[in-house]
């Protein structure tokens, strides 16, 4: 038997992560650059941000966030609208060029009944895929495998998303 080491993971499947309150999103924008790195910030433009997801599908999985508090797209202004796009934009081609995926699913989730777990902080999940990254793992144990660990991909994408060279 084969055995998939992923010691990070245990507190998110243990539920042992620390629970705060307030919103994790806003608490992340207003904090020093110099806690990006912690945060798993990796960009911030005039309206909006780019950061990893603590808990990924798949390696490579990012949320694009508008600065503001708001629960769905039509609350944003055209300024944030356009703003969060152009970060939609440069996320695809950054993890296109870092972890070079087939494909992606890219969605928001709504409301509390729309499976939105920050129902009142919008944000659009960029989910890479590949050919064949669904195995026997979440059929046969409920089990999906990370690959790269949260340090390697964030350092990754954060050289390209700040137009550096890969280190």
């Amino acid at each position: 038997m084969r055995q998939i080491w992923a010691p990070w993971r245990k507190v998110y499947i243990g539920g042992g992560h620390k629970k705060t309150s307030g919103c994790f999103l806003c608490r992340g924008r207003r904090s020093s650059r110099n806690k990006d790195v912690k945060n798993l910030l990796l960009h911030r433009s005039s309206h909006s941000f780019i950061i990893l997801n603590r808990y990924p599908y798949t390696n490579g999985h990012l949320m694009v966030v508008p600065n503001r508090h708001v629960p769905s797209l039509e609350k944003l202004n055209n300024a944030e609208r356009l703003d969060l796009l152009k970060l939609l934009d440069r996320s695809l081609a950054v993890l296109k060029k870092s972890v070079h995926p087939h494909g992606f699913n890219i969605g928001m989730n709504l409301g509390q009944t729309g499976g939105a777990g920050i129902p009142g902080h919008m944000h659009i999940h960029v989910v890479p895929r590949w050919k064949g990254d669904t195995n026997f793992m979440p059929v046969i144990s409920g089990t999906k495998v990370i690959s790269d660990s949260l340090s390697a991909v964030y350092k990754a994408l954060s050289c390209l998303i700040k137009n550096k060279k890969r280190g």
